[in-house]
């Protein structure tokens, strides 16, 4: 493919940063259409901060409070409410005076620079204490006391814990103690009266308590999980002494700013371990388990915290809080241990134990599915030993399967709630329904000897499950990807107590907005069905040719589509479209929600990136439909998607003209350990000097390049480094090969205020090069701050 001169630049088209321009344009020769204004203007409409204000009473992250009610955050034409629904009367009302509650936080919230708007109030959290006579509000770091009877004040509360001085607490069960970690060590500090007490004394730098701060991660929220009886904290020491280090610099004027943390690589003979510990505040000791050093691996994710940076997964107090249950994982993830201690003499037995032949995960979800049933000595275990995942019944007094809980084809994707009294199970299933999308979730219930498997919400959609705190009750959230949701209150029966809401998207629809098409094509093999959406313009010609972008996010830990939830905007599919694209994304082989052999197709060979399912897809679309020109096709992604994009750009040169990378892990030797182990499996060297990572490192296929490739990449990103991306900038240019380069100065993985510029430049990109046009120049995309606004970020 011919590509375009820069004078003394011969090999790369341009190399950018932000405030750079895009480079050449297409032959003068060929028919060029010249986009204007109105035509990115009318493809930025369909832009997430443009279509979901318009969309109204969805229900999104409800809150259960102890005493069988929630709140959530309703949007609706003239702003956010927050309602408090009560099930048991069957009740949904404003939880408080909005106004009255704005005027009441003036001045007083520190994140918070101007006038709160009564109609986007920035609120995390909400309680009720004192028959709801005293309201409790969070924002941020702060949390206020307001009362609800007369005229409402506020006052800074000093009976609960806030992010004081940038501090984050673990606040005991009873509410009496909050943990923090300071200089290293675990403190308390007591409600009310604010005394601080030192727990551990002997942290130091990189060997410090409940620190979370190892590879791509790096916070100051403390991982712990408190006694239920409050009086004890489970925790580690973490050892990051002799761990490889991360070093990023910020781009400033003067002296460079350098930033450095322990990050370890795959194949470094030197990674993070932790030390489990009891802290006994009655006692004033602490004891440390009687088991060697851990690797600081999960069961499920690639850190110890797998919610960011709140609780440890894999540790399970019993209900007596006098013994702990322990998942441990080895450095390829391929074996699980789980052992119960003694929390008052520190010692360790072990209960069982897994093997697997690729990787083992604890759950299908986001939350480890195993649990620990202290009062009747036993153990659920999930496991995908017959392809599945199952949850199994164990004793945890000898070891010994009891019996199998779940059967047959489909996942448990999530435990949800135990009632060990009635001995039933809740938990959130796929692919268990014939007939039905095999990603839509729904709840089902199942006694603890495997018999009367229950489907509790028998509508064939996605239906997202919030549980009440006792698990008595659950919040039903259903929708597709095409229809809006409607949101319900079910019983333990699956019975319908109360209505709570239905969307309505007809302010949506009036603008011309049209919902995307569900596809469904071959993999590879010509047999796996593969799930994915498409997107067309909403001017759409039913003669014309459109050139096709794929977009791509490989897994191995999720697909390219989502959940299948209903949303107005999907990234920027949708808008990308309107410029003259049809967009299509696919879920393919390798990537998780399908059976056990599925998700391990690709396992060890990241080369694949799914790519030979995308080309398929893209093959039978453009067969099925004449309107698709599979002789221009276009691909992007970001992370994983970004080294998806190189592979593709890279091994299937012939069949993807234009590819954009963003953030990619091009080589997962400079990636962080536990990820690439845990997907490729352990580094090996080949006495010859190769090793078992070579083949997916884009970088060593630089010299296949035909089409047109724009990398970008934060140059402070701290999950994937921007070396990832320098090694095959690198490689491109001793293959004297042409390609573009947009560094963003400052920017982490997600570019932050500097992400509507690099969707601008996407979109130019694809125009140019996809579509033989001529972008409009320098379009002016909403202000980033004013994208979270709509959206209803905070306002700062």
């Amino acid at each position: 493919m011919s590509s375009c001169s820069f004078g003394t630049l011969p090999l790369a088209r341009s190399v950018v940063f932000v405030l750079a321009a895009v480079g050449c344009s297409v032959s003068a020769a060929q028919s060029t259409r010249v986009y204007t204004t109105e035509d990115y203007a009318h493809a930025e409409r369909m832009m997430n901060y443009n279509v979901e204000p318009l969309v109204y009473h969805g229900v999104d992250k409800p809150v259960w409070l102890d005493d069988g009610r929630f709140w959530y955050r309703d949007r609706g034409p003239d702003g956010f409410t927050f309602l408090l629904v009560d099930p048991a009367k069957g009740t949904k009302q404003p939880a408080f005076d909005h106004g009255a509650l704005a005027s009441a936080l003036v001045g007083k919230v520190r994140e918070v620079k101007r006038p709160l708007n009564p109609a986007n109030l920035p609120i995390d959290d909400l309680q009720w204490k004192d028959d709801d006579r005293a309201l409790y509000v969070t924002i941020g770091p702060d949390t206020f006391r307001c009362n609800t009877s007369g005229q409402m004040k506020c006052e800074r509360a000093s009976d609960v814990f806030a992010g004081q001085d940038g501090v984050n607490y673990d606040v005991s069960p009873d509410g009496t103690r909050g943990a923090f970690i300071r200089d290293n060590n675990v403190w308390v500090r007591e409600a009310g009266s604010g005394r601080e007490t030192q727990l551990t004394r002997d942290g130091v730098p990189d060997f410090g308590y409940a620190t979370d701060n190892a590879g791509w991660i790096h916070s100051n929220k403390p991982i712990l999980v408190w006694s239920p009886d409050s009086k004890k904290i489970a925790t580690f020491q973490q050892d990051q002494r002799g761990v490889g280090r991360m070093y990023l610099v910020r781009t400033s004027v003067g002296h460079p700013e350098l930033e450095n943390w322990a990050y370890p690589l795959a194949g470094d003979a030197q990674l993070i371990t932790i030390q489990p510990v009891i802290i006994d505040l009655e006692a004033a000791k602490v004891v440390r388990l009687k088991m060697a050093p851990e690797l600081h691996r999960s069961s499920l994710c690639d850190d110890v915290s797998c919610e960011g940076g709140h609780g440890w997964d894999d540790a399970q107090w019993s209900a007596d809080s006098r013994s702990l249950a322990l998942v441990a994982t080895s450095r390829d993830h391929k074996q699980e241990w789980l052992r119960i201690a003694d929390v008052n003499t520190g010692r360790v037995r072990e209960v069982m134990n897994e093997s697997v032949a690729t990787y083992f995960e604890s759950s299908g979800g986001d939350k480890v599915s195993w649990r620990y049933l202290s009062s009747s000595n036993e153990v659920i275990w999930f496991s995908q030993r017959d392809n599945w995942g199952q949850l199994y019944l164990y004793d945890a007094g000898t070891g010994r399967l009891k019996n199998q809980i779940t059967h047959g084809d489909g996942n448990v994707k999530q435990l949800l709630a135990v009632d060990e009294k009635a001995r039933v199970a809740y938990f959130i299933g796929t692919g268990k329904e014939p007939g039905w999308d095999p990603y839509f979730t729904a709840l089902y219930r199942v006694g603890l000897d495997g018999s009367g498997l229950k489907l509790l919400t028998p509508e064939a959609t996605n239906h997202t499950i919030t549980p009440s705190t006792g698990g008595s009750l659950f919040v039903d959230v259903s929708s597709t990807p095409t229809a809006a949701e409607k949101t319900v209150v079910l019983d333990s029966d699956g019975k319908k107590v109360m209505n709570v809401a239905e969307q309505d998207i007809s302010k949506l629809t009036a603008t011309g907005w049209k919902p995307l098409t569900p596809i469904i094509t071959k993999a590879r093999d010509g047999k796996t069905d593969l799930y994915g959406y498409l997107f067309k313009p909403t001017s759409f010609e039913e003669g014309k040719k459109y050139p096709v972008v794929d977009f791509v996010y490989p897994g191995p830990q999720m697909g390219s589509c989502g959940d299948r939830r209903f949303t107005p905007a999907h990234r920027d599919m949708q808008a990308l479209a309107e410029l003259g694209f049809v967009v299509a994304c696919v879920d393919g082989m390798g990537t998780p929600d399908r059976s056990k052999s599925f998700h391990d197709a690709l396992y060890g060979d990241l080369t694949d990136n799914t790519i030979p399912d995308q080309v398929a897809a893209i093959k039978q679309l453009a067969a099925k439909y004449p309107w698709i020109d599979a002789k221009r096709v276009g691909i992007f992604g970001h992370s994983g998607g970004g080294a998806a994009t190189g592979a593709a750009m890279l091994h299937f040169p012939d069949f993807f003209q234009v590819g954009i990378s963003e953030s990619g892990n091009h080589d997962n030797r400079d990636y962080e350990d536990d990820w690439a182990e845990k997907w490729l499996g352990l580094l090996k060297a080949n006495p010859d000097g190769t090793t078992n990572y070579d083949s997916q490192a884009n970088q060593n296929s630089a010299k296949n390049l035909k089409g047109y490739l724009l990398l970008m990449h934060g140059t402070l990103d701290d999950n994937v480094p921007p070396y990832n991306t320098l090694l095959v900038v690198d490689a491109l240019i001793k293959a004297n090969k042409d390609f573009d380069l947009l560094l963003i100065p400052n920017a982490h993985h997600a570019y932050g205020a500097q992400s509507p510029y690099a969707t601008r430049r996407r979109w130019d990109y694809f125009v140019r090069y996809l579509a033989g046009g001529e972008p409009h120049r320098e379009y002016q995309m909403k202000p980033y701050e004013e994208q979270q606004e709509a959206l209803g970020k905070r306002e700062k």
